[in-house]
């Protein structure tokens, strides 16, 4: 069993909980379509256009990085829209996506999150600390390396096995990152690894549903960025379900500061799960 990172000091659930309360006004403020839509003009890091929901978002993060900064806490901030922002120390990173999701909240739809890691190193495997809060239903996902996860604060796990129909195929599959070229190429796998599949729209939320065994497997049909799974990989992996990247560094080698890297990842409760999911997407 590989060694697990310590998780840096700091109050870092306090952090992201005032960060959320932040983001919902932000949001709450912006409540129509016209005032959603709104860019500022700025490609993010992640390569996207940014939204001004996405920059206040943001803002409300780093207030409160700042804030942890002046406490003492020494770390590099990895965010969709500034990039890598230096607070003291390399070796601890700090994986934000202030809005997982952003198209969903761009359009009004409730399914959008707030997505936070932290790391001891600089791969998915060094992830000692994740916050996941969906912006939508307020459910709040936490983890701790070695400490398991949570649901609302309740511990999550050890997860339950997937469901199965007679001719096993799993009962119902997640999918992110899918676009239509990528619906199409993974088609007929799916066809054969899932009774009925599920595109929720934010990739944190997606796998997280997998640590509370709500869904058999989460599949990306295209690759994804670190800043969008890092802190949901190990909410899974901590209640004892199996996630595998299919990018450099192997199954949990990913690098967190790489914004061009993507990669496939498939998150499910058990590996023989994992390995159709794998094998139906070609990871």
């Amino acid at each position: 069993m590989a060694a697990v990172t310590e998780l840096p000091e700091g109050d870092w659930l306090g952090a992201c909980r005032r960060a959320t309360e932040g983001i919902q006004r932000v949001l709450a403020a912006a409540a129509t379509r016209e005032d959603r839509v709104r860019e500022t003009g700025e490609v993010g890091e992640g390569g996207d256009h940014t939204l001004e929901i996405d920059l206040a978002a943001e803002d409300c993060v780093f207030a409160e990085l700042e804030a942890l900064h002046e406490a003492g806490a020494r770390f590099t901030a990895i965010s969709e829209e500034r990039g890598e922002v230096d607070f003291g120390d390399p070796g601890v990173l700090v994986v934000i996506d202030p809005i997982d999701g952003s198209l969903n909240a761009k359009r009004g739809l409730p399914v959008a999150s707030l997505s936070l890691a932290v790391a001891g190193g600089p791969t998915m495997g060094d992830v000692a600390f994740a916050f996941v809060h969906d912006l939508g239903s307020g459910e709040e996902w936490t983890a701790v390396a070695g400490e398991g996860a949570r649901l609302n604060g309740e511990p999550l796990g050890p997860v339950a096995p997937e469901r199965r129909l007679p001719d096993g195929r799993l009962e119902l599959v997640l999918a992110e990152m899918a676009a239509p070229a990528s619906v199409l190429r993974s088609a007929e796998g799916l066809a054969g690894l899932a009774n009925r599949v599920r595109l929720l729209g934010s990739v944190a939320i997606s796998c997280s549903q997998v640590a509370a065994g709500r869904a058999d497997a989460m599949v990306s049909l295209g690759g994804c960025r670190a800043v969008d799974v890092a802190a949901a990989q190990l909410i899974v992996r901590e209640a004892g379900g199996v996630v595998r990247f299919d990018g450099p560094g192997g199954p949990l080698g990913f690098p967190l500061a790489d914004f061009s890297g993507r990669a496939a990842i498939v998150a499910a409760p058990t590996d023989a799960a994992a390995d159709d999911a794998g094998r139906a997407i070609g990871a």
